[in-house]
């Protein structure tokens, strides 16, 4: 997956060699820069940090899942279509294992790595056939990392070939954000019907008319609480 005849695949096979050797925290740049066969100014001039060097393997993951994870299938769930993507994602780590053990269980904060992880949630979304744009795409984007990460933690401890616990731990999550989000996209339907009649003014003459003030008690169900995030 990792090209290195290119100084950044390089670099992120060198690191990724290393932490699998070693603890991650006690990987410097100078040992990674060394086993990618360049000196410490040469590494400069692509990587700042560890951080910078392991986003940079998060998107080479991201554009190996986007080449071979399989189309949304017509009449197929959107929630399935996001197993086989996510799994595909898995697939595609599997040579790494060892080696993101070690940075995982390192327990170092890499703030660096918030927006690339991210990204790849609405990648994988995106691949499922799943929208990942705009505030509804950003909850489910923000949902979906919250589910990766579980069941990442599992991936790491599973043993078997077929990943048979991972699968299970997956669809488990997938089907508890799946029916969360139907509620959020019920309530963002809502609020952009509001919206769309605010912006034409009825809520004006309604204001104006004591009828059916926004925020005003109408049938009783006013401030009741949505649901908030899933996939």
């Amino acid at each position: 997956m990792i090209d290195v005849g290119s100084t950044e695949g390089r670099v992120v096979a060198a690191a990724l060699r290393l932490a699998g050797e070693k603890p991650w925290q006690d990987v410097t740049l100078r040992q990674i820069a060394e086993a990618a066969g360049l000196n410490l100014a040469e590494l400069s001039e692509h990587f700042a940090s560890k951080s910078e060097i392991l986003a940079a393997f998060v998107r080479l993951v991201d554009k190996q899942v986007l080449a071979s994870a399989p189309a949304p299938q017509e009449g197929e769930s959107k929630r399935d279509a996001l197993f086989e993507v996510v799994m595909a994602r898995f697939d595609a780590m599997t040579p790494y294992k060892a080696a993101l053990g070690s940075i995982a269980g390192s327990g170092e904060v890499e703030f660096a790595l918030i927006r690339p992880v991210l990204c790849s949630q609405g990648w994988m979304l995106q691949a499922a056939g799943i929208d990942s744009d705009g505030p509804a795409g950003a909850v489910r984007k923000a949902g979906l990392a919250s589910a990766y990460a579980s069941v990442f933690r599992t991936w790491l401890d599973d043993d078997d070939p077929g990943m048979a616990r991972t699968m299970a731990v997956l669809d488990r999550r997938l089907r508890s954000g799946e029916t969360v989000m139907s509620g959020l996209d019920s309530a963002l339907g809502a609020a952009r019907r509001l919206k769309d009649i605010l912006r034409s003014g009825g809520g004006s003459r309604r204001q104006e008319q004591g009828k059916d003030v926004p925020g005003e008690p109408v049938d009783g169900t006013a401030g009741r609480a949505g649901p908030h995030t899933a996939i």
